[in-house]
């Protein structure tokens, strides 16, 4: 098909499209009355639309310039990774986008860009959740989470850049595209088929009706601008093409050119269809800012121009990068990437550059001292508030989290407050009438997917219940909602292997992993390896009744021995029960989660080693004991 024949194709799309659209014309006013009376009427803090004036975006009649951060989970999660789960993709919830959007807004970010709509990918199980299911087919629940990110966003008052779709294969892209065809990934960018297949997501999605609002995301004011795509390697033909589509479709949004360079183009800047000019750096710092000033030089007088992604570098760097985008007029710049709190308790996590980066989570927190989380956080929000011309706020004193319910008193977590810092966690028995602090200085950051606390001074017969409250360095919040009374059944040694300070006697070759393939054992930054015959031995109080083992098997075959004595004078091995949780074809290779369960434990067994061999990570250990010792 020549490309007269496709441009024809293009305008006739469009043209019957608006006359659909006419047709509607009579039922708006019956619509905008149904809608104002509806539950689902949109809260919004928007009055307009972004708009460009040559080189400026404007929100009105004032101009917008932001530094921020990306989020690319807002709409779609990639790093949901207990220890059991063998499927890291999921939606978020609205707990998880409003803490994510709460968070730009205290960091003073006006902006945030979300990664791209997901395509299913043929490697994909059968629970694997994709926004594209095919040509012309769409997941609903997917889509349902991004109608609620637009919902939250205008609400909190943050606006979304929407990339259409992504060079890479994470999350499924433009080979996906082309496989659903059976023809090549090359052939995205000029096959008329493809073009049109990747035509009816980008028409689905800019016709959608918010579900929660009632209003469509074309008449979306929290939708800053479209993105053609996530550091695409398109000939510049097709961005043509596909510009003119989306305006065709839309004109109320910006759109943003989506290309994989850090230099902007000549064609970009002409095309009358692209608003919005962008760049991606990592790395060479001094490149970077010479980049930027640059661009900057290009653009000016044409277009707005924003780093789209940057990081990776130095703090000061970081600091020099912002400067340099505040300096020389650019619009707006975001660092990637951040990380929200999870639902079920902590953060999500991420880890880059093989376990040297993680990324971000706010306010900052010592466990992501190695790459200066809480000094960058701080100097984005200085920036951010620079840029714009704002002074920086006080933050808000966090509102009360939400303590989670409790099975177990060795398995106690929460839903964090957004801004919080640290929080308090306090206990009380069913009959006592004044509550005892058990710790005042929680970190929710530092476990990865796991229980936030053990209550270890919990009584074996008692019942408590128990409270959380948050603070930071504007106060602190209510208290939470109180959740038992819990009944404890036993009590539980836990280790989460940070340190050897819970271990009673240990030999050989041993070694504290905090980063090393943190990201292939599911970003765990606590675990215990050691060369074949190490081993670890816990002393127990009185008996124990079970133990328990979460490792990662770094070579196949390779497991932990578990010996059990009275008295440190005759180890006797024991029989486990194993369970293996494997992911199946995955881009991160993580390894398997293998769990180690001992439920039948010989009276009198006071002393638990457990041998490493080569080839294993022990992660976490839990050693439970009621019976009480008597004489013998």
């Amino acid at each position: 098909m020549s490309k007269y024949a496709i441009r024809y194709q293009v305008t006739h799309r469009c043209s019957s499209m608006v006359r659909r659209r006419h047709r509607r014309l009579h039922t708006v006013v019956s619509f905008v009355v149904i809608l104002l009376m509806s539950p689902g009427y949109l809260r919004t803090q928007f009055k307009d639309f972004v708009t460009r004036n040559g080189d400026k975006l404007m929100d009105g009649d004032q101009e917008l310039r932001f530094l921020s951060f990306n989020t690319p989970n807002l709409h779609y999660v990639e790093d949901y990774l207990p220890f059991i789960g063998t499927d890291p993709w999921r939606l978020p919830d609205e707990f998880e986008i409003r803490d994510a959007l709460t968070t730009i807004k205290q960091l003073g970010g006006k902006v945030t860009r979300i990664y791209v709509l997901s395509v299913h990918r043929q490697d994909d199980s059968a629970d694997i959740i994709r926004h594209v299911e095919g040509p012309g087919r769409f997941n609903e629940d997917a889509f349902r989470a991004l109608d609620k990110v637009l919902q939250v966003a205008n609400e909190v008052g943050v606006r979304v850049i929407v990339p259409f779709v992504d060079n890479w294969r994470w999350w499924g892209g433009v080979g996906e595209y082309a496989a659903f065809r059976g023809v090549e990934r090359g052939d995205f960018w000029t096959d008329p088929e493809l073009i049109s297949d990747f035509e009816k997501t980008i028409e689905f999605t800019v016709d959608r009706k918010n579900t929660f609002t009632g209003v469509q995301y074309k008449d979306d004011k929290a939708i800053m601008a479209w993105e053609t795509g996530n550091e695409l390697q398109a000939p510049f033909s097709w961005t043509r093409e596909i510009a003119a589509y989306v305006k065709c479709l839309d004109k109320n949004h910006l759109l943003l050119e989506g290309t994989h360079a850090r230099e902007v183009s000549k064609e970009a800047l002409e095309d009358p269809n692209l608003d919005i000019v962008s760049t991606h750096h990592y790395s060479d710092p001094k490149a970077t800012v010479d980049f930027i000033v640059k661009n900057q030089e290009m653009a000016r007088g044409k277009k707005p121009y924003i780093v789209g992604e940057f990081g990776f570098v130095p703090t000061e760097d970081i600091r020099a990068i912002m400067d340099t985008i505040i300096n020389q007029g650019v619009a707006g710049g975001m660092i990637w990437s951040l990380r929200f709190h999870c639902r079920e308790g902590g953060f999500y996590h991420h880890y880059e550059l093989g376990g040297n980066v993680e990324s971000y989570r706010w306010p900052g927190f010592s466990s992501g001292d190695f790459y200066d989380e809480r000094l960058v956080v701080s100097i984005l929000r200085e920036k951010a508030g620079q840029i714009s011309g704002a002074n920086v706020v006080r933050l808000p004193v966090p509102a009360p989290p939400t303590l989670l319910p409790i099975r177990d008193v060795s398995a106690i977590s929460w839903q964090g407050a957004t801004g919080a810092e640290l929080y308090t966690l306090e206990r009380k028995s069913e009959q006592e009438t004044t509550w005892t602090v058990l710790s005042s200085a929680m970190d929710d950051s530092r476990y990865q997917y796991k229980p936030l606390y053990s209550d270890e001074s919990a009584e074996i017969g008692k019942r408590y219940l128990y409270r959380v409250k948050a603070q930071n360095e504007s106060g602190q919040s209510g208290y939470s909602n109180v959740i038992g009374p819990v009944e404890v059944t036993a009590k539980v040694i836990v280790d989460e292997m940070e340190s050897f300070d819970k271990v009673f006697q240990k030999d050989g070759n041993l070694m504290l992993l905090t980063h090393q393939d943190v990201r292939k054992a599911k970003e765990d930054a606590s675990r215990l390896t050691g060369r074949e015959g190490s081993y670890v031995i816990y002393k127990v109080p009185t008996s124990a009744s079970s133990v328990k083992i979460d490792a990662f098997r770094v070579k196949e075959g390779s497991n932990v021995s578990i010996a059990l004595d009275s008295n440190l004078t005759t180890f006797r091995d024991l029989q486990t029960q194993t369970e293996v949780f494997r992911f199946g074809s995955n881009d991160y290779g993580f390894f398997d989660a293998v769990s180690y369960v001992c439920n039948e434990i010989p009276p009198w067994t006071r002393y638990v080693r457990i041998s490493l061999h080569e080839g294993i990570q022990i992660g976490r250990v839990e050693i439970s004991y009621s019976r009480l010792t008597s004489s013998r």
